[in-house]
């Protein structure tokens, strides 16, 4: 039986559809800049998530309360709600890549900082909550300069390849994190994780440095304009403000699952920090299958529509990993959650992009992470506040019904959200 293994062009020149399909779904990577960033940024994130994981557990060893979890995530989350708008504003207006360092800096120091509490034995949970804020602030001037930055290291037909691979590199993190992240904490302590994280800071510091960017800002009007000019922009571009509003109750709605996750280790599967790395990678797992199908896509037609099918079964997932009790299963439905997830941020994100002009990216992308990073902090909260009336799990089961719900009303509702 013969199987096609390769095809010969007009020009003679024989092409593999395997490498093909490699080129394409890792086209960015032919960009230097690029390439040095997705390193730096991967080691930083591997190291963040050793922390998350940590962070999360000694939370709730120290408060044997959901709702401190809840909090925890709410405050670090929250100053992208109060800065990010300023963030972006400055991202327009500043060197992009001095922005980032600086963030990255602050956040570097809060880690060893609470390494050394730790260590020391004088952490207390107000400790952990002010360093969450102050780690929340740096993020909300950060990430608006790093979302910005991304598009202007390849070109404009790369974008989408871009921002997938870049999801790629943080969910590959998720995988990798939580793993040494589980291991240092059972083998050394939770300081050795804050430690850790505080050191793969060098990383993206060191790539920040050698990195050259295109963009170079131009000062023409007031901070206050600035702003102004950016919620412009996305009031007259059609389709902006519906992906703006989706990403922010898609994000309410779906993230606390993350954030929960040692509840369910605990109170429905019966285990401890084992079970719970166990969860948070097959979830990091499946976000990292859903960038690679994302990245391989490329640009296509209809995408919004595509995103919201997504959701639909974003919402199911949800719900059906809240309802189950039986772990093979459960780790089935975090692993497509996972997926399901990363492939509805990664197209979204793109069709934001696309869309924004380079001189007023950082201020879209600062309003996007408002909403996008916002509905997180809110989500938490509510559950956690739910949680202690009800369980957390029912609480989540009903934030998978509303996902749906919610995917349903844009289908029918905003059409134009489709056809993009």
């Amino acid at each position: 039986m013969a199987t096609a293994t390769s095809s010969t062009s007009s020009s003679g020149e024989t092409r593999f559809p395997e490498r093909t399909l490699l080129r394409r779904v890792f086209k960015a990577f032919q960009y230097r800049d690029f390439r040095l960033m997705w390193v730096g940024a991967c080691i930083s994130s591997t190291g963040g998530w050793m922390q998350i994981v940590a962070q999360a557990w000694l939370v709730f060893d120290l408060s044997k309360s959901s709702f401190f979890l809840g909090l925890d995530s709410f405050l670090g989350q929250i100053p992208i709600l109060l800065f990010s708008l300023l963030g972006g504003a400055v991202a327009d207006r500043t060197e992009r890549r001095n922005l980032l360092l600086m963030s990255q800096f602050v956040q570097m120091t809060c880690a060893f900082v609470l390494a050394g509490l730790v260590a020391f034995g004088y952490v207390h949970i107000w400790h952990i909550l002010l360093l969450s804020f102050i780690v929340g602030t740096a993020q909300s001037f950060g990430g608006p300069a790093y979302s910005a930055l991304i598009p202007n290291l390849v070109k404009g037909q790369d974008v989408p390849n871009a921002i997938a691979l870049n999801s790629i590199q943080f969910n590959l993190a998720r995988v990798i994190g939580p793993m040494l992240g589980g291991i240092a904490l059972k083998q050394l302590n939770s300081a050795w994780c804050f430690s850790l994280n505080g050191i793969s800071f060098i990383a993206v510091i060191i790539t920040l440095l050698i990195i050259s960017t295109r963009f170079r800002p131009t000062v023409s009007t007031s901070l206050m304009k600035s702003m102004k000019q950016g919620i412009g922009f996305i009031r007259t571009h059609p389709g902006m403000l519906p992906l703006i509003v989706l990403a922010f109750f898609m994000t309410m709605l779906s993230v606390p699952l993350m954030v929960f996750l040692p509840v369910f280790a605990r109170d429905v599967f019966h285990g401890g920090s084992n079970l719970f790395t166990i969860l948070l990678c097959c979830s990091g797992a499946g976000s990292v299958c859903g960038a690679l199908v994302v990245a391989g896509a490329g640009r296509f037609q209809h995408q919004g529509r595509a995103a919201l099918l997504m959701l639909l079964a974003l919402g199911v997932f949800v719900a059906a990993f809240s309802h189950s009790h039986n772990f093979i299963l459960s780790t089935v439905l975090i692993f497509g959650y996972g997926a399901l997830m990363m492939g509805v941020f990664s197209t979204n994100t793109s069709l934001v992009q696309l869309i924004t002009t380079d001189e007023m990216r950082g201020r879209v992308m600062s309003v996007y992470n408002v909403a996008f990073r916002g509905g997180m902090p809110i989500g938490s909260l509510i559950v956690g506040a739910l949680a202690q009336r009800m369980t957390a799990p029912a609480v989540l089961t009903g934030n998978g019904v509303l996902l749906v719900l919610l995917g349903l009303y844009f289908m029918l509702f905003h059409r134009r959200l489709a056809a993009l």
